[in-house]
């Protein structure tokens, strides 16, 4: 089995970076920006330069612009291209443990704590230790009625596993300036599924390489980027479930005023997005900018 870490960064190799870069039966791809170190290195994986991208495909670069995450979406081309069965989707603040990518359970069936709920979002975060917080791109609206006591034991087959975070986890700016949270998850919650569509992040997260033309961080539309990427695949029908812990999470310096501007796009579409998306897939591009659309077209072709 062939299994492909893909992250984007400007910095310099941090820690995560090399952890990862060191692992044994992984490959990293990196994908570089305008402001990435110009002699960025890695020991083993592959570096792909902003000039490789562009001479890849000027078009899909162009409509993707530059200076932001979503260059990682070169990065699910590539690990595609070489052979990828396996994807994990890493940040390079996102410091792994021992073990970390050993438990996997794509295509696997697995026993998970289920979740029968009754809203149209199911919030991944409220159904561990720390049911106060909540996952970044879940509907404010849906936060006070949380309701997790169906909760019953089932098997499923996963598509995509999204793994949890120690330390600063992935909660909203709202949520993040009210607690400031500095977690340690209970392993015994984990891990975990519902029947309904659920957001996950590109952070720390491993999916079957068959849905990539499905998978995609859609630009320009801020903090939602992954968060509607996941809010799209779930309703095609893909089985996500969350898995413990396996990073800690010392996160880069972020703006928290700028990162909530970032995130209201979401704060006002988010619960119309999902109850749309559960009609019709398609109708995402009646939320997204042009140009965001148009990116995503250009992706899906090189997973023709």
């Amino acid at each position: 089995m062939k299994k492909i870490i893909v992250t984007t960064t400007i910095n310099n190799p941090t820690e995560a970076i090399e952890k990862y870069d060191n692992l044994e039966d992984w490959e990293l791809i990196a994908i570089g920006d305008k402001k990435t170190p110009n002699n960025y290195k890695l020991k083993k994986g592959h570096y792909i330069t902003p000039a490789e991208q562009e001479k890849f495909d000027k078009k899909l670069s162009d409509a993707i612009g530059w200076n932001c995450i979503q260059r990682r979406n070169f990065g699910f081309i590539f690990a595609k291209q070489m052979g990828a069965d396996i994807v994990a989707t890493i940040d390079d603040d996102n410091i792994p443990y021992d073990g970390w990518g050993k438990n996997l359970m794509i295509g696997k069936s697995v026993e998970v704590n289920y979740f029968d709920c009754p809203d149209d979002v199911f919030d991944p975060i409220g159904a561990t230790n720390y049911e106060h917080l909540w996952h970044r791109g879940f509907p404010l609206t849906l936060i006070p009625n949380r309701n997790y006591k169906n909760k019953r034991k089932k098997i499923v087959t996963p598509e995509v596993q999204a793994d949890f975070w120690d330390g600063d986890p992935d909660i909203d700016a709202f949520c993040r300036l009210e607690h400031s949270p500095e977690c340690k998850f209970d392993e015994s919650f984990f891990p975990i599924s519902s029947n309904k569509i659920s957001p996950f992040n590109s952070q720390n997260t491993f999916l079957k390489s068959d849905l990539l033309k499905d998978y995609f961080m859609f630009p320009h539309i801020g903090r939602m980027d992954d968060i509607w990427g996941a809010y799209y695949l779930g309703s095609l029908g893909y089985t996500i479930i969350y898995g413990k812990p396996t990073v800690y999470q010392d996160r880069n310096n972020h703006d928290l005023i700028n990162d909530l501007k970032q995130e209201y796009l979401g704060y006002e579409n988010n619960i119309n997005l999902v109850n749309d998306l559960k009609t019709d897939p398609l109708l995402i591009q009646n939320y997204l900018p042009p140009k965001s659309f148009e990116a995503f077209t250009l992706y899906r072709k090189h997973f023709d």
